[in-house]
């Protein structure tokens, strides 16, 4: 078959999770994508809301079980040698909508071609191949290498948070929240007592506005002496959804290289974005009004192109002290409004 060699590599990625304006949930999913050519496969296609097979929190023995299915050892799970290359980040079923591709050897070099948008058994390659896209061929040797270095455990995901501030209130419904959507989270009011290995479970450690630095400093400490790498989180406002982007922006261990969604800028009623390769972009701006109730409004919703976008925001919705939050299906940033 005639297919250029393009290089194959791995790196981690997630679909960002949230709670939304509407008071919807987005379910948060770390996974393995695909770099194909120093590129992640999933921003060659479509704007489109999905992940790999490879995610960190299905079962290890069908995770092994996907890894060994890519290097063509067990039979392929659809007609024509089709392999699911990401699927629904919901439910993962095929119903909801699959982009596949036929993998097949050739000598020792590995094979993807055919990539299709899959609803049913069959794929029609004329009403829903991506025609733009490959064929693909890798080298073996550096196909099994990447494939078989997920196999060890080592690139688990840690996706708990722990919780700390005085507004207890506040933190079970914000630990309600990313439980709801699949981040584990504890609350405590110190680390200085808690085990060495029960802090290595953690990836984010987010901080109370009324968490002294003192207090701080001793968090950071325990967890120094755990020889644990945390990202630490100092939440913005007591806004449960705007804290719940925080901490995705926090959990998010993609190469900054290679996310869409690169920069936010927000200031005197505009908003400056920068992303990477086209995709929908969600702007939602959350304020506290002087009786620190939330007001939410959904301020933009659209397709970008890649480059440097200037948006302007409703001057209504940034008024006083506000936040705005954009996301993307994979990133998500945080900003506060400064105001000249």
């Amino acid at each position: 078959m005639s297919a250029e060699y393009a290089t194959f590599g791995l790196a981690p990625a997630m679909r960002a999770g949230g709670v939304l304006a509407n008071g919807d949930y987005q379910v948060h999913r770390d996974f393995v994508d695909f770099i194909v050519n120093d590129r992640p496969l999933l921003f060659q296609l479509s704007d489109l809301d999905a992940v790999s097979p490879l995610a960190s929190d299905v079962p290890p023995a069908i995770f092994t079980a996907q890894v060994r299915s890519l290097m063509l050892e067990t039979d392929a799970p659809l007609p024509g040698g089709r392999y699911v290359i990401y699927g629904c980040p919901e439910c993962e079923d095929l119903g909801c909508g699959a982009v596949t591709a036929v993998i097949e050897k050739e000598g020792d070099d590995y094979i993807w071609r055919d990539f299709a948008w899959q609803t049913e058994e069959y794929a029609d390659l004329e009403l829903n191949g991506y025609h733009g896209i490959g064929p693909f061929r890798f080298h073996g040797a550096e196909y099994r290498t990447a494939l078989n270095s997920l196999l060890d455990g080592s690139g688990s995901a840690r996706r708990r948070v722990l919780l700390i501030g005085a507004r207890v209130a506040l933190l079970a419904k914000l630990a309600a929240a990313l439980r709801t959507i699949g981040i584990g989270a504890d609350i405590t009011r110190d680390a200085a007592d808690v085990p060495a290995d029960e802090l290595r479970g953690y990836g984010a450690v987010a901080f109370g506005r009324a968490v002294t630095q003192q207090e701080r400093a001793a968090v950071r400490a325990a967890f120094d002496r755990a020889g644990v790498d945390v990202a630490y989180v100092d939440g913005l406002a007591p806004i449960v959804p705007l804290l719940v982007a925080q901490i995705e922006h926090a959990l998010d261990r993609s190469p900054a290289d290679r996310r869409r969604l690169t920069r936010l800028v927000a200031a005197d009623g505009e908003a400056g974005i920068e992303v990477t390769s086209p995709c929908r972009v969600q702007l939602t701006a959350y304020r506290l009004d002087r009786l620190y109730r939330t007001h939410a409004h959904e301020v933009f919703d659209g397709i970008l192109e890649p480059g440097r976008h200037r948006i302007a925001l409703d001057a209504k919705a940034v008024k006083g002290e506000s936040f705005v939050v954009a996301r993307t299906s994979g990133s998500v940033l945080v900003e506060a409004m400064a105001h000249g």
